[in-house]
C-alpha cells in the first residue's frame, strides 16, 4: 500500500458526511474498525433497534467512506458519544449474532496493532478464520413456534392435520424446523403454512450445522511414568497452575529428555479445573505422533491446521468457543483459539521460525502467547533443546523462570556427534553427496538393521544452472535468484514465484551450450542414494513430495513400520520425531545456512544440526551422527556437535551484544519494493532521510542502517530496498515510525512495509 493511497483512506473519514447530532446524552456510540491500512477508530451512532443485540467483538455494516459504501467492519467498543465530535453516522446493521472475539481477544489484538505497527481491523481480519465469517457448513433453516392464542384455538374447530402440528408445537421446549414437524406429525406442509396464515403459528429462522466433523479417534492410554527430572519439572509447573497468576516458564530440555509427557500430565492438571489448554506446534501436518499422543489422553482434542476445509474450521471454532475442547492443538494460528476457559498455553519447539508470520499482520506467535497468557492470568511454557536467545536472555533476567532437563528419558546417552570435513573427501571431489565417512558409516548401519536419516537442507535436483562459458547462472525472470533444476518435473523452477520453464539447451546471457547443474538438493541425493543402496528402500520428505492431505503421516508411518530403511528430507524430517531404530543420522551439508547474509545464522545452524542429531539414539541401541562440513572450526557447527548449548549461547550472546543486535536492542527492517528501480532507490534514500530527521528533532535514539538493496533485490517483478531500525525500547521504534508514516511521502507507485522483529532478512 502506497502511502498516497493510505493518505485516501483517511480523507475517507466517516465525519465528512454527518447524518446526525451526536451531542445528546441518550445516543450510543459504536467505536468501529475496518479492514484497511488505518490507525484510527471510527464511531457510529447505534440505532436504537439496534441497542438490544450490538456487542463488542461482531461485525458490523456501516457507511464508510467517498459515497459512503457499506464497508463491513469490526465492533471494538460501546460507549456514549466523544464529547469532541458533534454530528456522527448511524450504524446499519449486525452481522453476527454473538461475538465473534472475546474482550480478552480483542485486547490482544489491539496490542499486536501497537506492538507489529499494523492496523488493528486487519490483525481482527486474519484472527478470524474465513471459514467462521462464512459460517461455512452451515444453512438457515425455516422454524415454528406455537403463538400466544394457539391453545385458545385447539378449543375450537381445526382440521385434523392442523390440530396434530399445533399439539406438537406447545408441548415442544424449543422452536422445530419444519422437517422435524413434518416428520413428528406425519404431515406435509399444507398444515403448517395454513396454521401460519392463521397467526396460530409463527415462523422463524434459525442457523443449523449440515457439516458433521469426523474426527479420528485414538485409543486412549495411560500416562507414562515420570523421572526425577520429569517430575521435578512437573511439579514446578503444578505450582505455577495452582498460584492463579501469570508466569512464563522456558522447559529447556535436550532431545529424547520427554518434554512432552511433562506437557501433557500438566495439561491433565489444568483439565481437571475444568480449563482449557492451547498447544503450539512448529508445523501440524509434520507431527502426528504428537497429535495421536495428546488425542489418546483426552476427551476431546482440536486440531488446527492448513489443511481443513473452511467448514471444518468452523466447526472446531464453535465447538472450542462453547467450551466442549479439552486441548486445543495447531500452528501459530492456533494462539487466537476463541477457548473462554483457558487454563494454560504451551510452545513445543519454541525456537522455530514458523512461529513468526511473514505477511501482515507480521506476529510472533511465542509474543503473542506471552501477552494472552497475561492478559487472561494463566502460565506460558516455552518447550525446546535448543531456545531462541530471546527466550534465554529473559531467564537470565529473570523475567522467565528456567526449568531444565538435562538427561534423556530412560537415562539413554545423547548420539555421539562426529563432524567431517569433506574438503579433501575424493568422493565430494568427483560430485558425490555421501562423502566417505558418510557412506561406510550407513553400510554398517544398514547392515544391522538400523534406519537412517539424511538431512539436506534444499529441495529440488541441483540449485543453481550455471554457464561454464560466461559464469552466469540461469536466473528467474520475476525475482534476483537462481532457478532450482528439478529433474522429476523437467523443469527449472524460482522457489520464489514459482515461475518455471523447461530444460535449457543454451546460455540465455551467451548462447553456448557448456550448461552445468551446480550442487546437490534432495531429489539428486535420493538419486544417489537409490543407486549405492539399491538393496534399502529410501522415502524423500520435501514439501514437492509430500503434497497431499495425509502424506506426511502415511511417510512416517511407513518408516516407523520398517518398511523404509533410509529417510532423506528437508527440515520437516529434523522436528519431533521418535523412532527407536534410527541408529544412523547424517547431515549432507551443514554449511547451508552458515553462510546466509543473516544475523541469525549461526543460531540456525547450531539448531538445525542439534535437533537433527536428536533423532537418533533414543532406544538402547544407541546410535550416532555424522556432519559433513567444509567449516569444522565454526563454533556453531563445533558447539552442537558437543551437545553443548549453554556455551553456544554465551558465544552467540556475546558477540550480539557486541553488534548491538537482538536480544539486545530491537529491530524493524522497513521493505520498500516496487517495479522501477530508480523510483524504489530515491524514496528508501527519501524515507531513511525523513526517519534520521525526525528521530532527531523528535529526540528519539533509533538508529538507522542503510538503505540497501535487499539480499533477495527482486521478487515478483518488484525491485526491493531495505533499511533498518533498532533501539534499546521499542516504543522508540513505534513513536518514529506513527510520526514518519503521517507525512507526505512523493513516491506513488513504491509500496512499503515494516516488520517489527524480523526473522528473515533475505
Amino acid at each position: 500500500m502506497s502511502h498516497r493511497q493510505q493518505q485516501h483512506l483517511f480523507d475517507a473519514a466517516p465525519t465528512q458526511t454527518p447524518w446526525e447530532d451526536a451531542a445528546d446524552a441518550d445516543h450510543m456510540c459504536a467505536q468501529v474498525v475496518f479492514n484497511r491500512p488505518l490507525d484510527t477508530t471510527f464511531s457510529y451512532l447505534v440505532p436504537d433497534t439496534l441497542r438490544e443485540a450490538i456487542q463488542p467483538g461482531q461485525r458490523i455494516r456501516a457507511p464508510f467512506g467517498r459515497g459512503d459504501r457499506q464497508t463491513v467492519g469490526y465492533c471494538v467498543g460501546i460507549g456514549p458519544p466523544s464529547t469532541s465530535v458533534r454530528r456522527l453516522k448511524h450504524l446499519d446493521s449486525i452481522i453476527d449474532d454473538v461475538p465473534l472475539l472475546s474482550p480478552s481477544i480483542l485486547k490482544l489484538t489491539a496490542w499486536i496493532a501497537e506492538r507489529y505497527l499494523c492496523p488493528w481491523g486487519q490483525v481482527l481480519e486474519t484472527v478470524v478464520p474465513s471459514g467462521v465469517k462464512k459460517l461455512a457448513g452451515t444453512r438457515v433453516e425455516t422454524t415454528f413456534t406455537a403463538a400466544g392464542s394457539a391453545r385458545t384455538a385447539l378449543e375450537g374447530k381445526l382440521p385434523p392435520k392442523q390440530r396434530t402440528v399445533l399439539e406438537l408445537l406447545l408441548t415442544a421446549k424449543q422452536p422445530l424446523g419444519a422437517a422435524d414437524v413434518r416428520e413428528q406429525a406425519e404431515c406435509g406442509m399444507v398444515p403448517i403454512q395454513g396454521l401460519v396464515k392463521k397467526g396460530l403459528v409463527i415462523a422463524g429462522e434459525r442457523r443449523v450445522d449440515t457439516y458433521d466433523l469426523k474426527e479420528l479417534e485414538s485409543a486412549k492410554t495411560d500416562d507414562l511414568v515420570l523421572n526425577d527430572e520429569q517430575t521435578a519439572a512437573l511439579r514446578s509447573i503444578h505450582d505455577a497452575l495452582r498460584s492463579g497468576q501469570h508466569s512464563t516458564i522456558l522447559l529447556h530440555g535436550v532431545t529424547g529428555s520427554g518434554k512432552t509427557e511433562v506437557y501433557i500430565q500438566a495439561i491433565r492438571e489444568v483439565v481437571s479445573y475444568g480449563r482449557q489448554s492451547i498447544v503450539l506446534v512448529p508445523e501440524i501436518s509434520l507431527t502426528p505422533q504428537t497429535i495421536r499422543r495428546f488425542r489418546s489422553r483426552f476427551n476431546s482434542v482440536a486440531v488446527l491446521h492448513s489443511h481443513l476445509s473452511d467448514a471444518e474450521r468452523h466447526m472446531y471454532w464453535q465447538r472450542i468457543a462453547r467450551g466442549d475442547v479439552e486441548v486445543i492443538v495447531g500452528a501459530r494460528s492456533a494462539v487466537f483459539a476463541p477457548a473462554p476457559h483457558l487454563g494454560l498455553i504451551v510452545i513445543d519447539e519454541e525456537h522455530e521460525t514458523s512461529f513468526k508470520q511473514e505477511t501482515a499482520p507480521r506476529y510472533h506467535a511465542r509474543e503473542v502467547a506471552r501477552t494472552r497468557a497475561a492478559i487472561q492470568n494463566v502460565p506460558l511454557i516455552l518447550g525446546s533443546a535448543t531456545p531462541t536467545l530471546e527466550s534465554w536472555r529473559r531467564v537470565q533476567e529473570r523475567q522467565d523462570t528456567l526449568i531444565a532437563m538435562h538427561r534423556r528419558v530412560a537415562d539413554l546417552p545423547l548420539p555421539p556427534v562426529l563432524v567431517v570435513d569433506v574438503r579433501n573427501d575424493p568422493r565430494m571431489s568427483q560430485g558425490a553427496s555421501l562423502g566417505r565417512a558418510l557412506h561406510t558409516a550407513m553400510q554398517k548401519a544398514l547392515a544391522d538393521g538400523g534406519q537412517v536419516i539424511l538431512f539436506l537442507n534444499l529441495r529440488g535436483f541441483s540449485p543453481t544452472i550455471w554457464c561454464r562459458s560466461c559464469g552466469e547462472a540461469l536466473k528467474c525472470p520475476h525475482c534476483d535468484i537462481s532457478l532450482t533444476w528439478h529433474k522429476d518435473r523437467a523443469k527449472a523452477v524460482c522457489h520464489f514465484c514459482d515461475y518455471a520453464t523447461d530444460q535449457p539447451k543454451s546460455c540465455p546471457q551467451c548462447g553456448n551450450i557448456a550448461i552445468r547443474y551446480f550442487g546437490v538438493g534432495t531429489q539428486r541425493l535420493e538419486q544417489e542414494v537409490r543407486s549405492k543402496f539399491a538393496n534399502y528402500k529410501c522415502l524423500r520428505m520435501d514439501s514437492d513430495s509430500m503434497r497431499k492431505p495425509g502424506s506426511h503421516d502415511t511417510a512416517l508411518e511407513s518408516f516407523r513400520a520398517g518398511e523404509v530403511q533410509i529417510l532423506l528430507g528437508t527440515q520437516m524430517i529434523a522436528k519431533g520425531l521418535d523412532f527407536p531404530n534410527v541408529t544412523l543420522v547424517g547431515v549432507i551439508d551443514a554449511d547451508t545456512m552458515l553462510h546466509q547474509p543473516d544475523l541469525r545464522s549461526a543460531e540456525r545452524t547450531f539448531q538445525l544440526i542439534a535437533q537433527v542429531a536428536g533423532r537418533t539414539g533414543r532406544s538402547e541401541r544407541g546410535g550416532r551422527v555424522l556432519v559433513q562440513t567444509c567449516s569444522p572450526d565454526e563454533p556453531a557447527i563445533r558447539l552442537a556437535a558437543g551437545h553443548d548449548y549453554l556455551n553456544f549461547a554465551r558465544y552467540e550472546m556475546k558477540h550480539r551484544r557486541e553488534m548491538s543486535a537482538p536480544p539486545f536492542r530491537t529491530m524493524a527492517r522497513v521493505i520498500l519494493r516496487g517495479p522501477k528501480e530508480p523510483h524504489v532507490y530515491e524514496a528508501s534514500k527519501e524515507f531513511a532521510t525523513k526517519l534520521r530527521t525526525l528521530a532527531e528533532s523528535l529526540k528519539l535514539p533509533v538508529d538507522i542502517l542503510g538503505p540497501a538493496p535487499a539480499p533477495l533485490a527482486k521478487l515478483k517483478d518488484n525491485y526491493r530496498y531495505h533499511f533498518q531500525m533498532s533501539a534499546d525500547h521499542i516504543e522508540s521504534i513505534h513513536s518514529l515510525w506513527k510520526a514518519a508514516v503521517k507525512q507526505p511521502f512523493s513516491a506513488t507507485d513504491v509500496e512499503f512495509v515494516v516488520d517489527v522483529d524480523p526473522m528473515n532478512l533475505r
